[in-house]
């Protein structure tokens, strides 16, 4: 897909230059987990699949999207695993899971900017030297000014997965659809694919099916969430090079859970 020649736009914003190229969504909230951050890597953040993800962020906002990200840290830390296997306190445990995902939000940041796309990385907690505080509209007037936004430190709350974060800051920034990027999972399966290479892959569903069967689609909350409010979820690969675009553009990929 040819994304073609841009111009600028209101406020300095770039808009697509060509007719025909719209986009199906204006404004999108992607669930970046802190596995994708990885790629072949056992720990930390690969900085091959950093720049690719920059890269095809800064081809979307180039088309005159709005973008917002919420972003995991479980390729450092995972709450979970610690008040299991350490012993810790669940809520110090996610505590730390959400500094996890601040780190992630400053690379992201960080690459974001060296690519020329003016980004803002809002927190839920107070942790003024490096982010704003998360405030609402605050939030969606930078998506108005052209900036990609990253959400950090999930909601705040301990207990909370960031997919829960996700489903909450889709909702309270208007966004159009939440898209769910995957560490080499290329949409919903009735089963693990990488277990059972048999297992069926599903190219829609319903929000009461994907709760139903327990299809870990995301966390239950979460999910409730977009149902309750009717919030498309696309759910797809992140690996294959130009998913997000082809995701933005409506290109049928992945899963849809709607």
């Amino acid at each position: 897909m040819s994304l073609g020649a841009f111009e600028e736009g209101p406020a300095g914003r770039p808009v697509p230059a060509a007719a025909g190229l719209k986009p199906k969504y204006q404004r999108v909230l992607l669930k970046l987990s802190g596995e994708a951050l990885m790629g072949d890597l056992p720990f930390g953040v690969d900085p091959v699949t950093i720049r690719s993800i920059t890269s095809q962020l800064k081809r979307v906002h180039q088309l005159g999207v709005q973008v917002a990200i919420v972003v995991g840290g479980g390729n450092f830390w995972r709450g979970s695993d610690a008040s299991r296997l350490l012993g810790m306190d669940q809520a110090t445990a996610d505590y730390a899971g959400m500094l996890a995902t601040i780190i992630n939000a400053l690379v992201l940041q960080d690459a974001l900017e060296k690519d020329g796309v003016y980004t803002r990385v809002q927190s839920a907690l107070d942790i003024h030297k490096v982010a704003e505080p998360y405030i609402r509209r605050r939030a969606i007037r930078h998506l108005e000014k052209g900036r990609i936004v990253i959400f950090a430190a999930g909601t705040g709350n301990p207990f909370m997965t960031t997919d829960t974060a996700a489903a909450l800051r889709a909702l309270e920034i208007g966004a159009e659809v939440l898209l769910m990027a995957k560490n080499r999972v290329d949409g919903v399966y009735e089963d693990d694919p990488r277990r059972n290479p048999a297992a069926r892959k599903f190219d829609h569903l319903s929000y009461i099916d994907a709760l139903n069967l327990r299809l870990q689609v995301m966390d239950s909350t979460a999910l409730s969430l977009c149902m309750e409010n009717h919030l498309p979820i696309v759910v797809f690969n992140l690996q294959q090079p130009g998913n997000i675009e082809r995701v933005v553009m409506g290109e049928p990929i992945g899963t849809l859970v709607s």
